[in-house]
C-alpha cells in the first residue's frame, strides 16, 4: 500500500513538473499542443465563470424590480440559466463535430475540440457582457 502511494505521488510530481515546463508559446509535440489547447479553454472557462457571477447578480437585482402581480413570466435569472445550459450543450456538440471533421480519431482531435471550446467560450463572454452605456 505504501509503495503504491509513493509511486502515485512520484507520478503526480512528475506530471506537475512537466506541466511547469510546458511552453504554450511554441509547443513542439502534439501532446503539448493538445494540453496547451486544454489550458487555453480552462482559462476562458474561468473567465466565463467570473463574468457569469456578475451577470447573474445583475439579473437578480433586475428581477427584484419586477412587479409579480402584473408580470408572471419567468425571471431574467431563470431565462439566463436556461440559455446558458442550452449554450453549453450547443458548444460541446458543435466542437465535437468540428473536431470530427478536422481530425476524427487523430492525435490532434483533442486540440481541435479544446480550441473550439476556447473560441466559443470567448465569444460567449462577449455576448454576456453588458453593452457600454449610451452617451446622451
Amino acid at each position: 500500500m505504501i509503495a503504491t502511494m509513493t509511486a502515485a505521488l512520484a507520478l503526480l510530481a512528475s506530471a506537475q513538473d512537466a506541466e511547469d515546463r510546458l511552453d504554450c508559446e511554441d509547443p513542439q509535440y502534439q501532446v503539448e499542443m493538445n494540453r496547451c489547447a486544454a489550458l487555453d479553454f480552462e482559462q476562458q472557462d474561468a473567465e466565463l465563470n467570473r463574468v457569469w457571477a456578475q451577470v447573474i447578480a445583475a439579473a437578480r437585482e433586475a428581477d427584484g424590480e419586477i412587479n409579480r402581480e402584473f408580470d408572471q413570466r419567468p425571471t431574467e435569472e431563470a431565462m439566463l440559466r436556461e440559455a446558458q445550459r442550452a449554450w453549453i450543450t450547443f458548444r460541446d456538440a458543435h466542437c465535437t463535430v468540428e473536431a470530427y471533421r478536422e481530425a476524427r480519431g487523430g492525435s490532434m482531435e483533442p486540440m481541435v475540440y479544446e480550441a473550439c471550446r476556447a473560441r466559443l467560450t470567448e465569444e460567449r463572454i462577449g455576448q454576456l457582457q453588458p453593452p457600454p452605456p449610451v452617451d446622451e
